[in-house]
C-alpha cells in the first residue's frame, strides 16, 4: 500500500500564493509517483485536521513565517507525524537572519557585516553608511527588501510607515556588490551552483523570483572552478552548521565587480525553498540528474521526526 502524504501548502503567511503554487505542484509530482496525496491548505485548525487524516507523511510546503519557523514543525514532532525539511531548532534559526549570521560566522562561514535596528531608528537617519540593505529579520522570498544606493541623502521612510507589515525589528546589513549565486544542499551533498541575473531590474526581488521571465538562470554557474567547489562548500557547512536536514538552499553574493572587494558571502539559508516551476531547487536537482517526481520522492522518504 502506498503511503499517504499530506501535503502542507497555503498558510497564512505573506508568502501564501507561492506557497499554494509550491503545494500543488509538488503533490502534483507525488500523485505522479505513486503516493496517496491530500492536498492542505493550513489554517489554524491544522492539528485537528491532521489529526483527523492521520497520514504518514507531512510534506511541508509552507513558506514564510509559522510554516517555515519551526512553528510547523513542533506541531508535526507533537502529533508524532513524520515531515520533510529542517526540524524546529533549525527552521527557527534560519528563518531569523541575523541569528543564522551568528552561528554561521562561528562555524567559518563569511556573512555580511550589519546590525539588527529599530524600523523607526532606520526611517529617520541612516543606520549603515550607503550602501547598505534593510530587510525584515524572519521573512522570505525578498518580502520587504530595500536596497539603500550609494548616494543617496535621506534614508528610506518605508520602514517608518503605519502599513509596513514586517515587524518592527530589520536587518542592516553591507551591500554585497556583484553577482548572484545559489547552491542546494540535498541531505549530505551540495548540489549545483546557478547564478541568477534579473532579466529585468537591478537585483533579485519577489517579481525576479516568481513571475515567468523574471530571471536567466545560469547552470552551472560561469565562475572559476575553484570558486564553484568554495561556494558548494559554503552551502554545506551553512547548512550544518544550522542543523539543517533534507533540502535546504543557500544564497550568495561574490563581489567580482571591478575594482570590488573579491568578497564571497552568504546571504541566508532557505530551509524551505521554493518549489514551483520557475523555483531553483528543482532545477538544480535536474542538473544533479533527479526529476522533479524523484525530487519530491527523495524528501518522502527521508521524511523523519526528531529532525
Amino acid at each position: 500500500m502506498s503511503k499517504h502524504v499530506a501535503v502542507l501548502m497555503g498558510g497564512w503567511s505573506s508568502e501564501r500564493p507561492v506557497s499554494l503554487n509550491s503545494g500543488h505542484a509538488c503533490a502534483e509530482a507525488l500523485e505522479g509517483q505513486g503516493f496517496r496525496v491530500t492536498r492542505v491548505d493550513v489554517q489554524p485548525d491544522i492539528a485537528t485536521v491532521l489529526t483527523n487524516l492521520r497520514p504518514d507523511v507531512a510534506f511541508n510546503a509552507l513558506h514564510g513565517p509559522a510554516g517555515e519557523d519551526g512553528t510547523i514543525q513542533g506541531l508535526l514532532e507533537l502529533l508524532r507525524i513524520p515531515y520533510t525539511h529542517s526540524g524546529v531548532l533549525a527552521s527557527a534559526l534560519a528563518m531569523h537572519k541575523e541569528r543564522a549570521k551568528v552561528v554561521m560566522r562561528a562555524a567559518g562561514v563569511s556573512v555580511p557585516e550589519g546590525r539588527v535596528v529599530n524600523r523607526h531608528e532606520a526611517a529617520k537617519s541612516h543606520v549603515l553608511t550607503p550602501p547598505y540593505v534593510l530587510k525584515p529579520v524572519a521573512e522570505g522570498s525578498s518580502m520587504g527588501v530595500i536596497i539603500v544606493r550609494d548616494g543617496r541623502s535621506h534614508p528610506p521612510q518605508e520602514v517608518g510607515r503605519e502599513d509596513w507589515s514586517y515587524g518592527d525589528e530589520i536587518l542592516a546589513e553591507t551591500y554585497v556588490a556583484g553577482r548572484e549565486l545559489t547552491c542546494a544542499v540535498m541531505g549530505d551533498k551540495a548540489l549545483g551552483v546557478i547564478e541568477i541575473k534579473p532579466a529585468s531590474g537591478e537585483w533579485y526581488d519577489f517579481d525576479a523570483k516568481y513571475a515567468e521571465g523574471g530571471s536567466i538562470h545560469v547552470l552551472p554557474a560561469e565562475i572559476k572552478p575553484n570558486l564553484y567547489q568554495r561556494v558548494q562548500e559554503l552551502s554545506l557547512t551553512a547548512h550544518q552548521a544550522l542543523g539543517c536536514r533534507g533540502i535546504s538552499r543557500a544564497d550568495l553574493r561574490y563581489d567580482d565587480t571591478p575594482g570590488g572587494t573579491g568578497a564571497l558571502v552568504v546571504l541566508e539559508v532557505n530551509t524551505q525553498p521554493g518549489m514551483t516551476k520557475t523555483s531553483l531547487v528543482p532545477e538544480i536537482a535536474a542538473h544533479a540528474g533527479f526529476s522533479f517526481g524523484e525530487l519530491v520522492q527523495w524528501m518522502v522518504e527521508d521524511a523523519t521526526l526528531g529532525r
